[in-house]
């Protein structure tokens, strides 16, 4: 059953051209999806897949940065949900509340909703995923070579 939600969620986002129940045309998701892939593929370790019900953005395929909503669960938002650092949601509300709201599930983890519906700038838009791969991000380990300890044939050779 969740796949095939999933599954319609993806779908409902290809469809071009019929307007949604939400309000605003399938041309608009396709362009903010493609807007939204463009600016996370210019993030370092960032990977695409479904995910509850939603297109999900990962970095190093684990942690989750942001969710491509498309009128999630009937809320009439085409919208981002980022991770965002401490203070985040606050101010960007307050700044500005036509663009900006908290996200239901996750905004008590810190999370900001992003408004696609609207004419959000890129510049502001690419701020708010930058700032989910910087909370989120965490450098590959690098494994160092074992240390050879005396008495051992490697060290003996």
């Amino acid at each position: 059953m969740a796949a095939r939600m999933a599954n319609t969620s993806i779908r409902k986002s290809r469809t071009r051209g019929v307007a949604s129940a939400a309000g605003y045309s399938r041309a608009l998701v396709a362009a903010q999806l493609k807007r939204v892939r463009a600016m996370c593929g210019l993030l370092p370790d960032v990977t695409e897949r479904p995910s509850h019900d939603a297109l999900a953005f990962f970095v190093n395929d684990k942690r989750a940065i942001a969710y491509f909503c498309d009128d999630h669960h009937g809320d009439g938002r085409l919208a981002l949900w980022c991770a965002a650092p401490d203070g985040a949601q606050a101010m960007l509300i307050d700044a500005n509340p036509e663009h900006y709201f908290l996200p239901p599930y996750v905004a008590h983890l810190g999370w900001i909703g992003v408004r696609l519906d609207r004419a959000t700038p890129d510049r502001e838009l690419a701020r708010v995923l930058e700032a989910a791969h910087q909370l989120r991000y965490k450098e590959p380990r690098v494994r160092k070579p074992a240390a050879k300890r005396p008495g051992t044939r490697a060290a003996r050779r």
